[in-house]
């Protein structure tokens, strides 16, 4: 039986300029696309990945632009649709003044106090 894995991601923003996405929310749907039982939790200011319609356009540095900006929305849908369950911290969320109807379609709210029951389905808690 294969062992499910739970990616937390607190940190965002990390390498999206270079990159053009999360590095743990590429890892997560290349691993979902190789078979991996894994899913995703946000938390902390990562709940904004979750947020349909960030729009990066226009981004310059000096004179350097940004050509591929990420689209951590798109990202969030393409790994749901890979058959991975991502959940959002909805505490976290309301504090950033989140709403509800403001995230992808599909993100699962969970409750802070809630947490040590989702992580009991987990065999590995990943946390980035």
């Amino acid at each position: 039986m294969a062992t499910k894995t739970l990616n937390i991601i607190e940190s965002a923003y990390r390498a999206t300029l270079e990159e053009q996405d999360d590095t743990i929310v590429w890892i997560s749907s290349a691993l979902r696309g190789a078979s991996a039982e894994v899913d995703v939790l946000l938390e902390g200011s990562a709940v904004n990945y979750a947020v349909r319609g960030q729009d990066a356009t226009g981004l310059a540095l000096g004179t350097w632009q940004q050509s591929q900006p990420p689209r951590l929305d798109h990202d969030i849908k393409n790994l749901m649709d890979k058959g991975a369950a991502v959940f959002f911290v909805a505490d976290d969320a309301a504090e950033r003044g989140i709403e509800r109807t403001d995230m992808v379609d599909g993100v699962q709210p969970i409750a802070r106090r809630d947490m040590a029951q989702l992580f009991s389905g987990y065999g590995r808690i990943w946390r980035w």
